[in-house]
């Protein structure tokens, strides 16, 4: 795979201060495909030096410029698809039409949403005697994931852009390759020098430098609940705003009178989409007492058929910290209906597709947030009790309801702790907000309220 030897700072490529290097790992061989630079601090800080000084030109470049840019962006990106999709495939082990579907396209539909909210959208309005204006927050500092590497970096990136904002990326340390391919679609599309920067490098080294930079004005984080935990500590010391998208346990409720088999099929399918390395999947199935034994069967018959379609999970670590759950969920006393803790393959980070029954709501597989292939199917009583259930984590990332009536799965999703909900199958909506409730996180990503994220708020009297 191309790799680059060097960072992107103020519209070049450039060796990085050190030479210690990242190496790229392929998930489903185990097979070095590359390495990256991993980046310091003093990179960190040439980098936000030349998001600053590229600030205050970029902030006032007329909103339709930035739009162009952005589209410009769009095209470049759409027309690498190919090469992003293999890039994501190489990197993270995720089946090759399914990078095509999802890590490629996703991320150009974003960005061309981007490109056209950034031309409508309305950074200033008359409110009484007040001229409310809405600028660019300043420098972003986005640390992303590995999980979906190129559309958190878009849903993180084009909305800074449109807003005004100046931005530093840090990407994940396994995934670094497509975010360098990110950087030279950015500058092929003519974005100015400074606008976009990209610095690889370790969490604790990199991230933690990017998220303490004093000339940094907003840390975007995307990752787990407990590095959310210490990079809003980090900005609260500064009073430094912060937008944190973190981890999931979503509820997949099955109301009585629904649609049962498709909202296994489609729950499962759920679970399994990218490995489980979702933070939003619906990892709790909860199904009425009177239907459970059907749903279980359904559910294992559904999770067989994705033991050839799913990819390895990212690293080493992901796979021993998913089998170490799955495990754990036996010892409790839930009962495996498929898959299980054994590696399926010699070689490889891979899991087996794993559904488990007789899952009670205090057992840890049904608390934490496992992030791999693996569902936890609940009973339930009545909807008093559905709904204590689905709310009963301390996440509140996304959920689903299924129910004959529409209006009834409405108003269910409606108490539900969370902040997303799928009605019934509903389709993802590259618009809608995105973000949690609880220890989910902070604010919001994608449409209007992503790009609100990057903007502050400026009231002039007359």
């Amino acid at each position: 795979m191309k790799a680059h030897d060097g960072i992107y700072i103020d519209g070049a490529w450039r060796p990085a201060a050190g030479q210690d290097v990242i190496e790229v790992v392929n998930p489903a061989d185990e097979q070095v495909i590359g390495a990256v630079p991993a980046g310091s601090a003093l990179d960190v800080d040439t980098a936000v030096r030349a998001a600053r000084a590229a600030l205050p030109g970029w902030a006032a470049t007329p909103p339709a410029e930035r739009a162009a840019r952005l589209a410009a962006l769009r095209d470049v990106l759409a027309a690498r698809k190919d090469e992003i999709a293999e890039t994501v495939t190489a990197e993270l082990g995720s089946p090759l039409p399914f990078s095509q579907a999802v890590h490629a396209a996703v991320p150009i539909a974003v960005a061309g949403s981007y490109a056209e909210l950034a031309a409508s959208y309305v950074f200033e309005e008359k409110v009484g005697n007040s001229t409310v204006h809405q600028e660019p927050v300043g420098v972003v500092g986005a640390i992303t994931p590995w999980n979906y590497p190129l559309h958190q970096v878009v849903a993180k990136v084009a909305p800074a852009l449109a807003a005004g904002c100046t931005v530093v990326l840090k990407p994940a340390e396994d995934t670094p390759l497509v975010a360098q391919l990110f950087a030279e679609a950015v500058h092929e599309a003519g974005v100015p020098a400074g606008v976009f920067n990209l610095v690889t490098g370790l969490g604790p080294v990199a991230g933690q430098a990017l998220a303490e930079h004093p000339g940094v004005d907003l840390v975007s984080f995307t990752g787990s609940t407990a590095v959310g935990r210490r990079i809003g500590a980090i900005a609260g010391a500064a009073i430094k705003k912060v937008a944190l998208e973190l981890g999931g346990k979503s509820a997949n409720v099955i109301l009585p009178g629904a649609d049962l088999a498709r909202a296994v099929n489609v729950g499962v399918a759920n679970v399994m989409s990218n490995s489980g390395q979702t933070c939003s999947a619906w990892t709790r199935m909860l199904v009425h007492r009177d239907r459970y034994d059907e749903a279980v069967a359904l559910a294992a018959a559904a999770a067989a058929k994705y033991a050839d379609r799913i990819g390895p999970l990212v690293n080493a670590k992901q796979q021993q910290r998913v089998r170490g759950y799955i495990e754990q969920g036996v010892a409790e006393g839930a009962r495996l209906v498929a898959g299980g803790p054994e590696a399926p393959r010699e070689r490889g980070y891979w899991v087996s597709p794993t559904v488990f029954a007789d899952v009670t709501p205090d057992m840890t597989i049904a608390q934490e947030e496992i992030f791999g292939p693996v569902l936890s199917i609940l009973h339930y009583e009545d909807e008093e009790d559905a709904l204590r259930i689905a709310n009963g984590t301390v996440y509140g990332l996304a959920g689903a309801v299924w129910a004959a009536e529409e209006a009834e799965a409405v108003a269910f999703a409606r108490r539900m702790e969370t902040g997303q909900v799928d009605i019934n199958g509903g389709r993802f909506n590259p618009l809608a907000p995105f973000g949690g409730y609880k220890q989910s996180g902070v604010g919001r990503e994608l449409g209007t309220h992503g790009l609100a994220e990057y903007l502050q708020t400026k009231s002039l009297q007359f």
